[in-house]
């Protein structure tokens, strides 16, 4: 199952969260008699494209095809600032503390500048590796982090109120016995009265 995740809904209960996506779509008609299996996430402040397993044979199946990265995702985002038009490709190593250990991971991601302008910069992207966070830290790294983020941002910026991240899973493409699947996602209404507003 195909789903497009509204923002601010956390993919599966959590510390905090008392509203989940899995808790909603397991007692629908698409799961009866069937338990949704997660085989990816998405952030839960992030918006779009994202995939439930209905049994554990898919669920493995598509768990195998994000690990060998024969799932291509592709994002957009709202940033603040004009982006460098050099920057093609953000390799970072990201770090992050697992039980006080120092752990860095290799993150890789292809950005596209669709439109842009001194305040922001509509971008695509197409992350390679999986990180937690991954496009977040990135463009935070790069000096344009995503309008509406709370966690990743600079402090000398004057911070908008808005209440959505302005980042949205748009596209993913896979193959399933030579199939091509082709998915895409249409950006809530947010994120287009921004675009509208601001390009």
């Amino acid at each position: 199952m195909v789903i497009n995740k509204p923002a601010g809904l956390p993919v599966q209960a959590g510390t905090k969260s008392f509203k989940n996506l899995i808790d909603i779509i397991k007692n629908t008609k698409y799961f009866e008699n069937l338990a949704p299996y997660i085989v990816h996430r998405i952030d839960k402040d992030t918006s779009g494209i994202l995939i439930v397993a209905k049994n554990r044979k898919f669920a493995q199946l598509f768990t195998s095809l994000f690990r060998i990265r024969k799932i291509h995702k592709k994002y957009l985002a709202i940033v603040y600032g004009k982006v460098d038009r050099n920057i093609k490709t953000m390799r970072d190593d990201l770090i992050y503390f697992e039980n006080n250990k120092k752990i860095s991971q290799k993150a890789i991601s292809n950005l596209k500048i669709i439109k842009s302008n001194e305040g922001y910069s509509y971008i695509e992207m197409n992350p390679i590796t999986g990180r937690k966070h991954q496009l977040r830290k990135q463009l935070l790294n790069i000096g344009n982090p995503i309008v509406g983020d709370d966690k990743y941002f600079l402090n000398d910026r004057k911070k908008i109120k808005i209440k959505n991240l302005m980042l949205h899973a748009y596209k993913i493409k896979f193959m399933i016995n030579n199939v091509q699947y082709n998915f895409k996602a249409k950006y809530n209404s947010n994120f287009e009265d921004f675009l509208k507003k601001n390009f």
